[in-house]
């Protein structure tokens, strides 16, 4: 059974950074991309907003229109991992944060982590 585990949340003041990781474990093929999505508080009947995603093959990158400039996703795809650099962060960046994994030839993100909290307070 595949597993993506987050780690590296917790708690930063306004303009401070955090850098979040995600493994997978129990998986052998290579993800096609891999991603992170955000959930804040008192929207959990909202879709998860997307954050930034990698693809395996060129390492083409793209960000939400919210973090642009300032959080960095980087991989090693032959080991499927995924990491988020987050500078400059902002009270409005407090979220759940989830890691997420989409197989080749698959429309839609088919693996998802349990998430890690990410506190911004100002």
């Amino acid at each position: 059974q595949v597993r993506l585990v987050e780690s590296g949340g917790g708690f930063v003041q306004a303009g401070g950074s955090l850098r979040l990781s995600c493994a997978a474990s129990g998986r052998t093929l290579s993800y096609a991309a891999m991603a992170w999505f955000r959930q804040a508080p008192g929207k959990e009947n909202e879709s998860r907003e997307f954050v930034a995603l990698i693809r395996s093959n060129g390492g083409e990158t793209s960000y939400g229109h919210s973090v642009k400039g300032r959080f960095t996703i980087s991989t090693d795809s032959g080991e499927n991992t995924v990491t988020l650099q987050m500078n400059s962060l902002e009270p409005e960046d407090t979220a759940v944060y989830y890691c997420a994994g989409r197989s080749p030839g698959v429309g839609n993100f088919d693996d998802w982590g349990r998430g890690t909290q990410v506190i911004v307070s100002s």
